[in-house]
């Protein structure tokens, strides 16, 4: 069986999306090319989204926003798609959304907000890689 190529997408490629690479990447190893990209990259990762996982041992060294290409959507087995917001070009295909919990709809904010936010994403990593068998 050939390694997977998982790619996961939200604008800015700062928070939600990054996160969901660096836990695969925790949950997985080298068992899948894991990559992340944003529609509208902004210019640095989100500070809560990175200290909610190291708090957990996961990692975003290296990692910065990018842009997401054509190569990326036609190079990946599957794309996950994290949030509403996020739209890909029409006829991209092996496409999945997730809608992920958003607790600052509750009144939550700042550390507890990105944890359970960190905690959803988690969640639906461990279902997907256990899914594709990694």
């Amino acid at each position: 069986m050939s390694t997977p190529k998982l790619l996961f997408v939200c604008v800015k490629n700062g928070g939600k999306s990054q996160m969901a690479a660096a836990l695969m990447r925790q949950r997985v190893g080298d068992a899948a090319e894991i990559r992340s990209a944003g529609t509208e990259p902004g210019a640095a990762l989100n500070a809560q989204s990175v200290e909610s996982l190291v708090a957990v041992g996961a990692s975003t060294e290296g990692e910065y926003p990018k842009p997401i290409t054509e190569a990326d959507l036609r190079d990946s087995d599957l794309v996950i798609v994290l949030g509403e917001e996020a739209q890909l070009p029409e006829g991209a295909a092996n496409v999945e959304r997730w809608i992920t919990d958003e607790p600052s709809l509750r009144g939550i904010e700042g550390a507890q907000r990105m944890d359970l936010v960190r905690d959803d994403i988690a969640k639906r990593v461990d279902e997907l890689a256990t899914r594709l068998g990694l």
